[in-house]
């Protein structure tokens, strides 16, 4: 079946606030991680049922929705998981600050890999737990950047932390962490006895068709340490639905996390239920191909861009999900690229700053949107930096 991508529906709609509405009408917005395509047809046929029953009251994750969740995650990577070991939280930010109050002490925080996810940084001030820092090493081949493990420097991070935070597929960057890089990783977790929490929100928005690996598929004692936080929010695009899951086959984990997630009253939306059931049932598995196919096409066009028109600009080649991090870092801005392309562009893009202090001068750019609207975005860019 077909889908068009290139259609995308208005979401400039009055007394909403989301990210086509966050700014003037004369801003371009490409930044917030959601994408601006419909929801595939079989989640929205399942939410029009759930409105037109009239049932909008409280909803709980079924044994039958745990299943079809450890289904999928059989189906996609031959891992064995049991429904009970699966728990429902509001999103995946949450799943991380609910482990950070769990295990985490005041003497011993969580560690992250900067540049990274800004919401790993608020965990900070969400839980009081400190952070701890191992940032990736950073290498230029031409246009393109990547970054890199610097394992001695996780190795000497890893003994002031309790709990290690993965964000595997990796946001800003892109990059999917291999099978040898992640059980190296565990190695040291395990070590210096670190539990590792796996963001792994982007793990079905693959690029190129490239592989991905969860981190506690690796081994049963990588498994027994390990929180894995999944979602259909990022995939199927319905982040607004607010339900997550933490995968915890360890049962003395499990028990903990699930305590500390009641006392904070951390229950999910009824209609994500709904939308997540559909979503991982398999029914929009067509429409996921031919999505990513169409994400792989915007990254290229993209990364063509930048080289044929932008020669000091250095940019990732994205290995999954829809996010571009680009480095305008030889270009001397008197202020932050970010605040250059929203005055003198009108485009709002996520200002590389928040992302850890080695994300200054760079950008992350959203390209989750049709192909017409990516290229007005690069256009406007591109004419702002003419004329500096």
């Amino acid at each position: 079946m077909p889908y068009n991508f290139d259609q995308t529906p208005n979401r400039r709609l009055s007394g909403i606030l989301n990210k086509w509405t966050w700014f003037p009408k004369d801003v371009l917005p490409m930044w917030v991680a959601d994408m601006d395509f419909s929801a595939p047809p079989p989640i929205l046929e399942a939410l029009q049922k759930y409105v037109d029953h009239g049932d909008l009251g409280y909803y709980l994750p079924s044994r039958k929705l745990q299943e079809t969740i450890a289904a999928r995650l059989n189906k996609l990577y031959s891992w064995e998981i049991s429904a009970e070991m699966i728990v429902a939280v509001p999103g995946v930010n949450s799943g991380y600050n609910i482990a950070a109050r769990t295990f985490c002490t005041p003497e011993k925080g969580y560690l992250i890999q900067t540049p990274v996810y800004n919401e790993f940084h608020e965990t900070r001030r969400k839980t009081g737990m400190p952070q701890v820092e191992a940032p990736l090493a950073k290498k230029v081949e031409g246009h393109l950047i990547d970054y890199e493990i610097d394992f001695d420097v996780f190795a000497r991070a890893a003994p002031r932390a309790s709990l290690f935070l993965l964000c595997n597929p990796h946001n800003p960057i892109g990059a999917i962490y291999s099978p040898a890089e992640l059980t190296r990783l565990a190695e040291i977790c395990i070590q210096h006895d670190l539990l590792i929490v796996s963001d792994e929100i982007h793990s079905e928005l693959l690029l190129d068709n490239n592989p991905f690996r969860p981190i506690a598929s690796l081994s049963p004692e990588i498994e027994a340490r390990t929180i894995t936080l999944i979602s259909a929010s990022k995939a199927y695009n319905v982040p607004g639905l607010f339900c997550a899951f933490a995968v915890i086959p360890n049962q003395q984990l499990r028990e903990q996390y699930a305590e500390t997630a009641l006392r904070m009253g951390a229950h999910v939306s009824s209609a994500g239920l709904v939308a997540t059931r559909s979503a991982y049932s398999g029914n929009c598995d067509s429409w996921l191909r031919e999505l990513r196919k169409y994400l792989t096409r915007n990254r290229d066009f993209l990364i063509d861009y930048v080289k044929q028109r932008w020669p000091e600009v250095r940019i990732t080649m994205p290995q999954a999900t829809y996010l571009a991090w680009l480095d305008f870092t030889q270009l001397g801005f008197e202020t932050s690229p970010y605040e250059f392309f929203f005055e003198k562009a009108k485009v709002a893009l996520s200002d590389g700053a928040i992302f850890g202090e080695n994300g200054k001068g760079h950008v992350r750019l959203n390209f989750g949107t049709s192909r017409r609207i990516l290229k007005q975005g690069l256009d406007r860019m591109n004419q702002a930096l003419r004329l500096r």
